[in-house]
């Protein structure tokens, strides 16, 4: 059975593969199938029968380009080993096919389902047998609705049980389903591109033609607008590459560096100075006026008088000296000149002679150094204010004297 089984099937699968198909055809989803089928059938050793031959039809849906339903039915007839009346034989099938290559012209598929068999003679048991069955094919499109079918089917009759094989060979009609669409016409090739027209030169290589270029001989590198032109962000007169100050305000008049100018030197532009004329040594704030300085000064007197004395000695000339100079170089300058004495003698006495000494040192500055007698005044206090003891030689020189105290605000003006 080996031989002829091999014998067979490679006549099947000669005539499938050789025979030239349509490389558009395929499985349709949605398609019906009706196919009839012949071949052979062939009984394994535990069925006393010769192999016989077979037909039949066979019917199906595809519910997808992979899946699909089939029934058939086949009729054999088969002679019993080794001789007798020979046995009609029916075949019932529902099977679920599963094609692996949908798409292609030649479509494998495998098979498998159930069945009932039946074989009616003299001898025979007319009741159906379950039959389960499974195999593989392949179909081999020659038209989108005609194809030829090889099938190998294993047959596993019930009771009792044996290993069959049917192998058949049909021609498949498929009928409905959804068609592939046509494919869609080439598109009409593009008309040729006119030709390029020649660049137009751009000298100082800007990016603007020269044509539009309004600044053609702009330095390499730097950045124009669309007239050729370098930018000036701030909008001062002077191109940014050539820019200094490049964020001046808007309306301030600048210097060939595009920088604010400075007239007094200060280092405050002139648009944010508020002292304009400021003298090129002096330090100034941020607004550019010079930083005044005020300072408080004094000088303080103190001559000492013989006993009941007012005349002032030759050593305090230049102590007095020093005074009137102070109040020269500070015109604003006056003070209250106080005289006192020590205890010695009475004292009412005592305070006259304190004036006197207050007046005579008044005097001594009017007379000698021309000071304005309205800024000196003068205040004799007698004995009532000693810094000393008036129980000691010592004690009672100390508060024989005169003390003033000469004070003045200066302002000046702070340099670099």
């Amino acid at each position: 059975m080996k031989k002829q089984l091999s014998w067979f099937s490679a006549g099947v699968l000669g005539l499938l593969l050789g025979f030239p198909g349509l490389g558009s055809a395929q499985i349709r989803e949605g398609s019906f199938s009706l196919t009839p089928q012949a071949g052979g059938y062939f009984f394994e050793d535990g069925e006393p029968l010769d192999h016989a031959p077979t037909g039949g039809l066979g019917f199906g849906y595809n519910a997808t380009k992979v899946f699909g339903l089939e029934g058939s039915f086949n009729y054999l007839r088969a002679t019993p080993k080794p001789g007798g009346e020979a046995l009609d034989g029916y075949m019932l099938r529902q099977d679920a096919v599963f094609h692996l290559a949908p798409n292609q012209r030649l479509v494998p598929y495998v098979a498998g389902g159930i069945g009932w068999f039946w074989l009616n003679g003299p001898t025979t048991d007319r009741h159906a047998r379950v039959a389960p069955n499974f195999g593989a094919g392949i179909k081999g499109f020659l038209t989108e609705n005609i194809a030829l079918r090889a099938d190998f089917r294993r047959v596993l009759p019930t009771k009792p049980f044996n290993e069959n094989l049917m192998v058949t060979m049909g021609v498949e009609f498929l009928l409905g389903g959804k068609q592939k669409p046509a494919p869609a016409p080439a598109p009409a090739p593009a008309p040729a591109p006119p030709p390029a027209p020649e660049p137009e030169p751009d000298s100082d290589n800007d990016g603007v033609v020269d044509s539009k270029d309004k600044c053609p001989n702009t330095p390499a590198g730097v950045k124009v607008d669309s007239d050729g032109c370098p930018l000036d962000t701030d909008g001062d007169g002077v191109y940014d590459y050539l820019d200094k100050c490049p964020n001046t305000p808007a309306g301030v008049k600048v210097d060939s560096n595009g920088c604010p100018f400075d007239t007094d030197g200060d280092g405050v532009y002139d648009y944010l100075d508020k002292c304009p004329d400021t003298p090129k040594d002096l330090k100034v704030t941020p607004d550019g006026c010079p930083i005044l300085i005020q300072k408080k000064v004094s000088k303080t007197l103190d001559i000492q008088f013989d006993t009941d004395k007012t005349d002032i000695k030759p050593e305090y000339r230049e102590r007095l000296k020093e005074v009137a100079d102070f109040m020269n170089k500070y015109p604003q300058t006056s003070t209250v000149i106080e005289g006192h004495t020590d205890s010695v003698g009475a004292a009412k006495y005592n305070m006259g002679l304190s004036q006197r000494r207050a007046d005579s040192v008044k005097n001594y500055l009017v007379e000698n150094f021309g000071i304005s007698p309205d800024r000196l005044a003068t205040k004799g206090y007698g004995e009532e204010k000693p810094v000393a003891s008036n129980d000691t030689a010592e004690g009672r020189a100390q508060n024989r004297r005169i003390e003033a105290t000469f004070n003045a605000q200066t302002e000046y003006y702070e340099k670099k």
